[in-house]
């Protein structure tokens, strides 16, 4: 079996964020066939699509290009204001811009943590609906809410709880699982 390449992409771009740390903790709980590189957004401008008149972006392009080689995406986003943090939004609208838009028929993972108890529930529901309108294929379960994350990651953003380690590990697995049943699909 040939190992499989998974973009992460993660909603904050605060680099102490517990989003990215699940993120991380996601990929190191991958089955020994699935890789992961967490992919940096930053560089997307705002959508205006007085530029996107003069074509896309290089730095939209680039992450379409790497979206687009991938097997599959793996989503670790916090909530904002009950849904999908603005500048994270912001990519996914570039991102799905054209025809050829790389997000169609993608295998993709959604986990979200926050400090909160709901564990990012609401923007889960918002980015799931967002995902099939751009026809991703989006993993229905396990759902993982990581809620009261604060507690659960340390300062270093290693996760010291053994449940949300087994609950993000469960669903690792099933995402290896849900990409080939989407490439056989295919």
């Amino acid at each position: 079996m040939s190992t499989l390449d998974i973009v992460g992409l993660c909603g904050s771009l605060r680099s102490g964020s517990i989003n990215r740390a699940a993120l991380n903790l996601a990929g190191s709980l991958m089955p020994d066939s699935v890789r992961m590189e967490v992919v940096e957004w930053r560089e997307v401008p705002p959508f205006d699509a007085d530029l996107l008149a003069h074509g896309l972006p290089a730095p939209v392009q680039a992450l379409r290009d790497r979206i687009r080689r991938a097997d599959a995406l793996l989503i670790a986003t916090p909530e904002y204001n009950f849904s999908i943090p603005g500048v994270f939004k912001n990519v996914i609208d570039w991102v799905s811009r054209g025809e050829d838009q790389p997000f169609a028929n993608k295998p993709v993972a959604i986990l979200s943590a926050t400090p909160g108890p709901l564990g990012g529930a609401r923007v889960q529901y918002d980015l799931r609906r967002v995902m099939l309108f751009v026809n991703a294929m989006v993993l229905v379960k396990p759902e993982i809410f990581i809620g009261g994350a604060g507690g659960k990651f340390d300062a270093e953003g290693n996760c010291t709880d053994e449940t949300t380690r087994k609950f993000v590990g469960d669903q690792m697995k099933s995402f290896e699982k849900w990409i080939g049943s989407v490439k056989r699909m295919a």
